[in-house]
């Protein structure tokens, strides 16, 4: 009894997964094109994959019941069966061609990048995402590790002429026109990250000191969110961005609202922003949002909301009021004073007074 009990389990898993397969709601979005390639090989690999698995649990099922236990029965002893390992090994065989052969055909597309696409590059850090457009001479800038630094986070080469006029967005909001190839530049600014857009079916490593790429053209208007597809740190689960598909009036009016290089490198345009705009900026230039939400979630650090005025516990069991002069040490020594149950890992930071106090009155902004 225990046995038939066991065949009738396999039989009813095999035909409930198959029933799941085809009554699924959860099915394949069409949200970038030449990606049909990539669904198809997602669907051959699961065809193939449920064959395997039917003919192997039915046929244990069947093992189960013909084979089971009975009196007298006795097993017989086969040391070798050619013609079995010969229909094990060609069955195998076909089943990994299957799989692998069109896979290889999908990633010569998946690289093949069309000439008419345009550029866009991605960068990542822990934990964050930006982006940077080419401007009217549709030409990036060169980027470098040695380039980078507080008002120059995107690490470019302020002496190249073609970086003046690229377009930066340092919040990890994307805009891209519908129905544009564009080929995704991937550059990582410290550790192995990887851009992963799912609806697109789009994904790729950001590897430190290289730079990846990818393709896509979207066909959907709507909001894809970004995500980071390789552990990266105790933010990582924090590192996502969103990008918004829309006409091409509409990607033209964000585009061309966004800083050039050289706007962003100009002292007299910061003087002039306003404080709590110019701490929203800083803080996703550097990351700190990845760490500090704004909306009460927990994360690494703590959330900003509610955090000015508020007492914190430091890790000496010590009270501390979160004012001013508390946020000023915060940011500036991070490791000085850290608040009970979060780890000591923020980054030093060298802002100066006017930074300090844009960051400040950004906290409190928030914090209400």
């Amino acid at each position: 009894m225990f046995s038939m009990a066991i065949a009738i389990a396999l039989i009813v898993i095999v035909i409930a997964s198959v029933a799941f397969h085809f009554l699924s709601p959860w099915w394949l979005t069409s949200a970038a094109s030449n990606w049909s390639q990539i669904d198809n090989q997602l669907m051959l690999t699961l065809i193939v994959t449920a064959a395997f698995f039917i003919v192997i649990n039915l046929l244990i099922a069947f093992c189960v019941i013909k084979f089971r236990y009975k009196l007298g029965r006795k097993s017989a002893y086969q040391p070798e069966n050619k013609k079995l390992e010969a229909w094990l090994i060609g069955l195998t065989t076909v089943g990994i061609v299957a799989l692998l052969a069109p896979g290889l055909a999908v990633y010569g597309e998946y690289v093949s990048v069309p000439d008419d696409a345009k550029l866009v590059e991605v960068v990542g850090e822990q934990w964050k995402w930006s982006f940077r457009f080419p401007g009217e001479d549709e030409q990036l800038g060169k980027s470098s590790i040695q380039w980078v630094s507080n008002k120059n986070p995107l690490g470019i080469d302020p002496n190249d002429p073609a970086s003046q006029d690229d377009k930066i967005i340092l919040s990890p909001e994307l805009h891209l026109p519908i129905f544009s190839p564009y080929k995704v530049l991937l550059r990582s600014k410290d550790v192995l990250h990887d851009f992963n857009v799912p609806q697109f079916r789009a994904k790729m490593d950001l590897v430190p000191g290289t730079v990846s790429y990818i393709w896509f053209t979207p066909t959907k208007r709507g909001s894809y969110e970004i995500l980071c597809a390789e552990l990266c740190g105790v933010g990582h689960f924090n590192m996502r961005g969103r990008v918004i598909v829309e006409d091409d009036a509409q990607f033209g009016s964000w585009l061309a609202t966004q800083p050039t290089f050289a706007q962003t490198q100009d002292p007299t345009r910061q003087t002039q922003t306003n404080p709590i705009e110019l701490g929203k900026t800083l803080s996703e230039v550097n990351g700190c949002i990845g760490c500090h939400s704004l909306n009460g979630n927990p994360g690494v650090g703590p959330t900003w909301l509610g955090l000015y005025g508020k007492t914190e516990i430091m890790s000496d069991d010590a009270r501390v009021v979160v004012d001013e002069a508390y946020l000023r040490t915060s940011i500036l020594n991070a490791k000085a004073e850290i608040v009970k149950g979060y780890p000591a890992i923020m980054p030093v930071y060298q802002f100066d007074d006017q930074e300090v106090d844009a960051i400040i009155a950004y906290i409190k902004s928030v914090s209400k």
